[in-house]
């Protein structure tokens, strides 16, 4: 079986995505968030950030031509800004970690 033929992996790309969009369409009044609120927003990304890495892992350990496409596609597209996927992740998982200090800074 093709590898986006799958069920699995047609469920959870589209339950990323809406995910995803949702997230950054809610992101955009960021500043107007209570604490808890910014705090809920920021275990919500840091949740999504897991589920795209570890889908995206799938894709890597995948026999599948596509996947393998898919993978090297994102790599190439990365490359252009002069990242890789893993340095992607990095900075999203870095700039998460300096709204959590900005918020425990301005706590106290």
């Amino acid at each position: 079986m093709n590898f986006f033929e799958s069920e699995i992996v047609q469920e959870e790309a589209k339950r990323l995505f809406a995910d995803y969009q949702q997230l950054m369409k809610l992101g955009s009044e960021y500043g107007k968030f209570d604490r808890e609120g910014k705090k809920m927003f920021i275990k919500t990304m840091e949740e999504l950030m897991e589920r795209y890495r570890v889908f995206m892992k799938r894709f890597e350990l995948s026999e599948d031509f596509q996947a393998k496409m898919t993978v090297e596609q994102l790599r190439t597209q990365l490359s252009q800004f002069g990242i890789t996927p893993e340095q992607m992740f990095d900075q999203m998982n870095k700039t998460l970690e300096r709204m959590k200090t900005q918020l425990d800074q301005s706590s106290t």
